[in-house]
Formats: structure tokens, sequence, C-alpha cells
């Protein structure tokens, strides 16, 4: 049994369908892509997975429970890190289990233990505008973390970094993954982080929008930086774009 799964989702507005008949899976430890177009309704379909949108029709089931239209029960990360401004960042992430009922004392030292675990140790006192753009986007991840354990969703979580810091920033995401066994389903517009990423990536085409076609990514070459600029790294950003077009 998947860990995660959206069955045969569609929703409209105003009689007019949105997306239709998605179906997906994602396993424990598993990092997925879905990859598409502006416009064909990957937000709006991440908005049904959190919870935050009930479906026109269909099914989202964790770990065997139905939990359609449920916020709470997926942690959901938007584009932005969110961070309060006003708040620091031991409070920021704390947050989640304040907002559970955890008195604000028991809550921030439930969280300490991860400032390490996530490269954060020394920023607890510190507030977000102090930080550099990789540490907070650390920070709001972690954030997300606290709101569920097993299942994040990212919704372009690396797309306002410089090419350099979003490298980084993929290397210790595949190590923390790792590390705390959390599964991932993340929207990408940038291919090769979707390729470099990805256990399978999900392409979304069409109006309404729906689920073409999904490629796993299997890497002959243990190395990913090594993988990335590799000919099969090559073939599959051609299959995705042939997609995608």
């Amino acid at each position: 049994m998947a860990l995660f799964e959206a069955k045969k989702i569609a929703q409209s507005y105003e009689g007019q369908e949105i997306i239709k008949n998605v179906s997906l899976e994602l396993e424990a430890n598993e990092i997925v892509c879905l990859i598409g177009t502006s416009g064909v309704g990957k937000t709006t379909l991440f908005q049904i997975l959190s919870g935050l949108h009930q479906p026109t029709t269909g099914q989202v089931v964790l770990d065997g429970e139905e939990i359609t239209g449920q916020a709470g029960k997926i942690s959901y990360m938007l584009q932005k890190d969110m961070l309060l401004p006003y708040r620091t960042i031991e409070d920021n992430i704390a947050l989640p289990l304040i907002l559970q009922g955890t008195k604000k004392k028991e809550a921030r030292a439930h969280v300490q233990p991860y400032f390490e675990e996530f490269g954060l140790e020394g920023t607890q006192k510190k507030y977000p505008s102090q930080l550099s753009g990789g540490m907070r986007q650390r920070a709001a991840l972690l954030r997300t973390y606290m709101f569920s354990h097993n299942v994040v969703l990212l919704d372009e979580p690396f797309s306002a970094l410089d090419a350099l810091t979003k490298h980084e920033m993929h290397k210790w995401y595949l190590k923390i993954m790792e590390k705390i066994q959390l599964s991932t389903i993340f929207v990408s517009h940038d291919i090769n982080e979707a390729i470099y990423l990805s256990d399978r990536v999900m392409v979304m085409a069409g109006t309404p929008g729906t689920i073409i076609k999904e490629i796993p990514i299997v890497r002959t070459i243990e190395n990913r930086d090594d993988f990335s600029v590799s000919p099969q790294f090559l073939a599959y950003k051609k299959q995705l774009l042939a997609y995608l077009r």
C-alpha cells in the first residue's frame, strides 16, 4: 500500500473543470516531482492534497485513511518561506505545535534537537531578516516538517534561490530527507531540478489539467552531480520537454 494517494481527483469552478481524473501515489521515503506549464492546475491539486480545498470528486488517502478535505494532515509549503518577521526562528518553527495547543515553552523545547539536524544551530534567537536565503528556506522546511512528520508538499521550494545556493540546498535536502525519512511531492518549473531530485517525475498537461505521463528516474550513476552531466540525464530532459510541448 502506498503511503499517500490521490484517487481520480477532479475540481470545477463555476461550471468549468480545472483538473480531472488525477491519480497519484507516493511511497515512503520517495521524492516525486510534478511539472507542467503555468495554469494547468498544479496549485489547485496541491490545495486539494493538503486538505485546504474539497475536490468536486475523488479521494485523498494517507496511510490507508481517507483525509479528503481535512487540513493539517499533510504539510504544505508555499513558494515563499512565509516566516513571520516579528518572531524569532525558534518561535517560527515552534508555531505549528503552538497552533495545535502546545504551550510555548514546551513547543520551544520540542523543536530544539532539530536545529542541529537541519543545520540551523545558533539561529534560534535570530529573526528571518538576519538569515540568508538558504537558511531561511531550511527554517521554513523545518517548520513545515513540524506540521507533519511523514509527507510534505512543496510548491517550488527552491525557485527563489540563486543557482549555487539552490544546488547546495538540493544536496542538503536529499541528505535530510534520508535522515528523517520524509516523503515529498514537489512542484517545479525547473526540469533539471526535477530530474536531479526525483525518484519519479509526473507531467501535468491539458485543459482541464491531468497527469499525462509518469517517468521513473533510474540512475546508473550513483553520484548525482556526475549523473546531471551524463547522456542519461540529457535523455530524460529531452523526454520531459517533449511531453511539456
